[in-house]
């Protein structure tokens, strides 16, 4: 039992706190939001994400394991020892699919529609003959989307009533690309070896460190550049947060290039502290941001020239 609950990755769900951001930027640019009225759906949007992520890890788990054995540590899981059962796997994957899926049913038409793209992406990234994850790049992308679904559940969560603006949507869809980038990154740096890389994973026969640090600068580029439309379009003191967010992602690099970094296991991120204390920061500056006004800052994305 022990085992069935480890490829379940209760200790991976701090993760789904990606859909916070979501749930703040629509309760302030949705203005008619009763916080009170909808703390039971967040509770409920958050146990469901929970629930289909970990129905995602244990197919990950179970198809992974032929190249998993390549992996210096992920050669220790469970099914990679032949200790479980493709029946009990199964069943625990339905299961939690299952579970995840009623109760976004039970919070809006909106989240549930999200959740289960979360579920069919989860089948889109490991199951043949699509496996995304054994393409370059794709593979990339298509495990970042799942940053994107999670905020659109927060924002959904909150509001059923209004779409979220596209530019913060794609901006952190990139965002999660440059993690996922930054992951492989640090993965392909430990390994060290690009043949034994080969065989963990099929789309590191085709990257190198150069390649895929560059595509990583390339995300963040992307994403900076989006959340600068969205920023310039809804809230312009937002501008202020663009030098911070640029050094979140420096930082992040940083990080990835340390021994065994956490880059490789992101829900082990919170043992970085200067990297916890700066993102924390830049969460309270962006929320004061968003309540604040700033005259002055019109300027700078005015349409018309100054006149001298």
């Amino acid at each position: 039992m022990k085992d069935y609950i480890k490829i379940a990755r209760v200790d991976h769900w701090i993760k789904q706190l990606f859909i916070v951001p979501g749930m703040i930027f629509a309760i302030f640019l949705v203005k008619d939001v009763n916080l009170a009225s909808i703390i039971p759906d967040i509770i409920l949007a958050f146990i469901s994400t929970c629930f289909v992520a970990s129905a995602n890890y244990v197919i990950n788990e179970w198809l992974d394991a032929e190249f998993d054995k390549y992996h210096p540590t992920k050669k220790n899981r469970p099914v990679v020892s032949g200790r479980l059962k493709f029946h009990w796997v199964m069943t625990e994957y339905l299961v939690l699919g299952a579970l995840g899926l009623i109760i976004s049913w039970f919070v809006s038409m909106p989240v549930f529609l999200m959740e289960l793209w979360l579920f069919i992406m989860g089948i889109l990234y490991n199951v043949k003959p699509f496996r995304t994850k054994e393409i370059p790049y794709i593979d990339v992308l298509s495990e970042s989307v799942n940053n994107a679904i999670r905020l659109l559940i927060g924002w959904f969560s909150i509001s059923s009533f209004y779409l979220p603006p596209i530019s913060i949507v794609l901006g952190y869809w990139m965002g999660g690309a440059f993690l996922m980038a930054t992951k492989r990154y640090s993965e392909y740096r430990m390994i060290d070896n690009k043949d034994l890389a080969g065989h963990y994973r099929k789309s590191f026969q085709y990257y190198t460190e150069k390649s895929l640090l560059i595509s990583a600068f390339y995300y963040a580029l992307l994403s900076v550049f989006f959340c600068g439309i969205f920023m310039i379009k809804y809230k312009s003191e937002l501008i202020i947060d663009i030098p911070i967010l640029c050094g979140l992602f420096s930082l992040y690099l940083n990080i990835s290039y340390k021994e065994d970094s956490c880059a490789q296991k992101p829900e082990k991120l919170f043992h970085e502290k200067g990297l916890m204390l700066y993102l924390l920061a830049f969460i309270v500056i962006t929320c004061i941001l968003m309540m604040v006004h700033i005259p002055g800052l019109e300027w700078m994305v005015g349409k018309d020239l100054i006149k001298l």
